[in-house]
């Protein structure tokens, strides 16, 4: 996958979880979970000159420890509300201020990497990291919301049709005890 073809995809991925998350809409596991997953194998399967050299390998796995510890703070910064007692997330605005925090940690980090190792496209790595950290961000979020004592869904319901719910879901909710608290 070239380059801008990559940066617009990631674009678009970044815009389109933001636009949803900040409009508010249900604790969807499937999204949380299925989305980032996907990304993850896309980037590795992708990675190319981003793991040739010893340089852009450690690059590779800090930008993307750096992305799961930014996106388990965003996790944590998201708001948790139900409506029709099914758990729902809304972004705030210190949750888009870390997503800004992580791709300019990101983009100085390329930048960088370029300078140091001329031979490497750090764009490649770009798709793990933002799967691990939504990935990250999805699992903190989860584990907030099997807490929250209101239904998480596995995939909302389409045209009228009964929201998809987890055996495994319900399970981890009993487990956790759902203590009642949203934030």
């Amino acid at each position: 996958m070239s380059g801008v073809t990559q940066i617009v995809l990631i674009i678009a991925v970044i815009g389109y979880v933001l636009v949803r998350r900040m409009t508010g809409q249900p604790a969807e596991a499937k999204r949380m979970l299925v989305l980032p997953a996907i990304l993850v194998v896309v980037g590795l399967s992708d990675l190319g000159s981003a793991t040739r050299s010893g340089i852009a390998l450690t690059f590779l796995v800090v930008t993307t420890a750096i992305g799961v510890a930014l996106g388990a703070l965003r996790g944590l910064t998201i708001r948790l509300y139900h409506q029709d007692d099914i758990v729902f997330m809304r972004y705030t605005w210190v949750t888009v201020l870390l997503w800004v925090a992580n791709i300019g940690v990101k983009l100085g980090a390329g930048a960088l990497l370029a300078a140091l190792d001329k031979g490497t496209d750090s764009n490649n790595a770009m798709f793990v990291s933002l799967g691990f950290g939504l990935l990250a961000e999805g699992l903190v979020v989860l584990a907030k919301a099997l807490r929250s004592g209101k239904q998480v869904v596995w995939k909302t319901g389409k045209d009228g049709r009964p929201h998809e719910r987890s055996q495994l879901l319900d399970d981890l909710q009993r487990r956790v005890g759902g203590r009642g608290w949203l934030r």
